[in-house]
């Protein structure tokens, strides 16, 4: 059975449009990558968790702050070309700010360089930031696109 996660795409309307909240993922693999290296906040379920606390749990865990205590509502479940599926709550946040400065995700580890013998340590997102939608396109991974879309809808 493909694994499911769920997560949080916050949103906020300012002068100049609609933005999101992204983080960038970490790692040696995504470092010098911009184009579709960018994620919600998200993570992966355990069995008889409900998406909402995942999601919460999530994005605590990888922007290093809690979520803000707004209202959620689900825009749908995605599937990734993996087969992977990714349930997906919008918050309107437009009052949470968060210093780059304070982006303090929690990290995973990885034998790098490969076949090295070292493990290192790398955080699961390195910055995070806020970036309008048409900008958000090009930035996410591709299973986390249609969900810009569904929040286009609203």
């Amino acid at each position: 059975m493909a694994a499911h996660s769920a997560g949080i795409m916050l949103h906020r309307m300012t002068a100049s449009g609609l933005e999101v909240f992204l983080g960038h993922m970490g790692g040696p693999f995504w470092a010098r990558k911009q184009e579709h290296a960018w994620s919600i906040p998200k993570g992966e379920a355990e069995p008889g968790e409900r998406d909402l606390d995942v999601a919460l749990r999530e994005f605590a865990e990888e922007v290093g702050s809690p979520a803000p205590q707004i209202d959620y509502l689900e825009l749908g479940t995605f599937r990734y070309s993996s087969g992977k599926t990714l349930t997906v709550f919008a918050g309107d946040a437009a009052n949470f700010e968060i210093e780059i400065d304070d982006v303090r995700s929690n990290t995973f580890e990885l034998e790098w360089p490969p076949r090295s013998g070292r493990m290192q340590l790398f955080p699961e997102f390195d910055t995070a930031s806020w970036v309008s939608v048409a900008r958000a396109r090009s930035l996410l991974v591709a299973g986390q696109v249609l969900a810009v879309d569904a929040l286009l809808r609203l």
